[in-house]
């Protein structure tokens, strides 16, 4: 079983705080799936106007996690020593529903299946979780660009 720490993370992901958005990698299998954690922390700079009072994890950001994995597991497909010239984008979001806020202290797992691969472009389908309920899911398109 495959599994990747912040520090490898960091490898792969351009992002940095505030918008990384993976803390671990529990598994891959590489152009297949991946299942990733993100923390949710009442630190989040979100939190301070989503929702004074009654923080509620921004749909968006469940969205981009699940995007993050999935450029991790396109980057880890590609077997290259560097993904520092490569440069991951949303092209499209399709079928989104969120089913249950996340909050604070939730940790959300985040389970990424390739299901398509069609010149350049990725389509995957999403689905956040905590213990184990679905949270939010999605079909979304992505694509590699070289900086």
């Amino acid at each position: 079983m495959n599994k990747m720490e912040i520090r490898e993370i960091l490898n792969y992901l351009p992002h940095r705080f505030p918008f990384l958005l993976i803390d671990r990698v529990l598994a891959w299998d590489p152009g297949r799936n991946i299942v990733a954690l993100k923390n949710v922390s009442i630190n989040e700079p979100y939190f301070q106007g989503h929702f004074p009072g009654n923080p509620v994890l921004p749909g968006v950001m469940i969205l981009e996690s699940l995007a993050q994995a999935a450029a991790i597991l396109s980057f880890l497909s590609l077997k290259r020593d560097s993904t520092q010239d490569l440069l991951y984008y949303f092209v499209g979001i399709d079928r989104a529903r969120f089913k249950k806020p996340v909050v604070p202290g939730d940790q959300l797992r985040l389970d990424v299946t390739k299901t398509r691969q069609v010149r350049g472009f990725s389509k995957f389908l999403g689905v956040a979780t905590v213990a184990e309920e679905v949270v939010a899911e999605a079909d979304f398109l992505c694509t590699i660009k070289e900086e």
